[in-house]
This record gives structure tokens, C-alpha cells and sequence, in this order.
């Protein structure tokens, strides 16, 4: 007998297991959520578990607000801002949240990434960064809907990275590409100041990019 939403929950296990091994969380930390419309509902990893001792049915079904469905655990401790983001965002359906160690550092600047290589295209006009809130909160999901507006990840003030997508995939190579670019940023600055493409030519790199996400 099939689980619910048992492909999702096999997807949401794959990448949480990814994050581990391609190092861009540690632990238990970071999540990952993956959003079924037609049966409006989400797969999310579970709270404070080792992702390579976990199987899919320990990964949450929930509602979009937030409602157990289907676990035996409790969902991530973040949830409320995944849930907060397929409410805000018709355009997501994947939403992964990394410690990513370049992209946590410029977190911590409190600083957007501006448009240094034409990667930043696949973001947005930048990678830019969240008011500061203490984690599992309402005010860090508000602040996260605030701060990243149409852009497809953003970075949360001393805190980490997230990201967005239209399926789980395409989701985890902008949260690969985030890490990418804010390793580019810390190195041109600890050398000088990088030179930023204008807003015309980032405008052609996101139109670009449609074609790919």
C-alpha cells in the first residue's frame, strides 16, 4: 500500500539527504518541502531527525495551514514559512532552507548580493537579504514574503538561505547556485569590489533564464 503522497515525501528525503552530502547544511539543520496543488497538500521533513536514518514515511504531510495529515513526527520547526510561501507564491512549489556556510557568512552582513556574474539572473535582479527574526516564527515568515518579493531565493539576516522553485530540482540547483554566487561575493570583495552588471543587462539574463526554470 502506497504512502501519501509518496513520491513527494521520496523527493523531500532525496534532497534533504542532499543538502547533507553536497554540504550545504549540517545535522538535522536545514528543510525541505515540496507542494502537491492538485491535492493541496505538502510533503515537509521532519524536525530534529538524521536524514540517512529516516525513511519517507517519517517525512510530514500537512495542509497549506499548516494541519498534520499524515507523520508520525512533528514537521520542521520552519514550516510555517514554507506554508507561507506557496500561499504568497503561485509560482513555487519546492521550497529548500540551507545553512550553506558562503551564503550564511553574507547572511550575517546583513548585505544583498548585488548582480556581480550574470548567475545572479537565475535569482533575480539580486540575492536579496531578509530582516533579522528569531527561527520558527511568524515574524520570520513574514519577513521572508517581505524580503524576497518575485525573487526565486533569498538570503534570512543571520540565519541561512532560501530558495524557491517550480518543482524540487530546479529548486535545489538555485539553493547550489545561491552558495556559488555568495562564495564569488566574499572572494571579489576580499580582493576589491566587483563590477555590477546594470539593470538592463540583468533584465536579459532573467528573460534568459525562463527558459531554463
Amino acid at each position: 500500500m502506497s504512502l501519501l503522497l509518496q513520491t513527494e515525501r521520496e523527493q523531500v528525503l532525496k534532497h534533504c539527504r542532499k543538502l547533507i552530502t553536497l554540504k550545504l547544511t549540517t545535522g538535522s539543520g536545514g528543510n525541505v518541502s515540496l507542494f502537491n496543488r492538485h491535492k493541496n497538500l505538502v510533503a515537509v521533513s521532519p524536525g530534529s531527525m538524521d536524514y540517512f536514518e529516516i525513511k519517507a514515511e517519517d517525512i510530514m504531510v500537512v495542509t497549506p495551514d499548516g494541519e498534520v495529515v499524515d507523520g508520525k513526527n512533528k514537521p520542521s520547526s520552519e514550516t510555517q514559512f514554507h506554508l507561507a510561501l506557496y500561499n504568497h507564491r503561485s509560482d513555487v512549489n519546492a521550497v529548500i532552507h540551507s545553512h550553506s556556510v558562503f551564503a550564511t557568512a553574507v547572511s550575517c552582513l546583513r548585505e544583498d548580493i548585488p548582480p556581480l556574474h550574470y548567475l545572479v539572473g537565475l535569482i533575480g535582479d539580486k540575492i536579496p537579504v531578509t530582516e533579522y527574526a528569531t527561527f520558527a516564527t511568524k515574524e520570520l515568515a513574514d519577513n521572508i514574503i517581505k524580503g524576497i518579493g518575485t525573487a526565486n531565493a533569498a538570503l534570512l539576516a543571520n540565519h541561512g538561505a532560501v530558495s524557491v522553485g517550480p518543482d524540487i530540482e530546479t529548486c535545489f540547483i538555485i539553493a547550489e547556485h545561491v552558495e556559488l554566487i555568495a562564495q564569488m561575493y566574499i572572494y571579489t570583495k576580499s580582493i576589491g569590489s566587483p563590477v555590477i552588471l546594470d539593470s538592463d543587462e540583468m533584465t536579459k539574463l532573467q528573460n534568459k533564464f525562463k527558459q531554463y526554470i
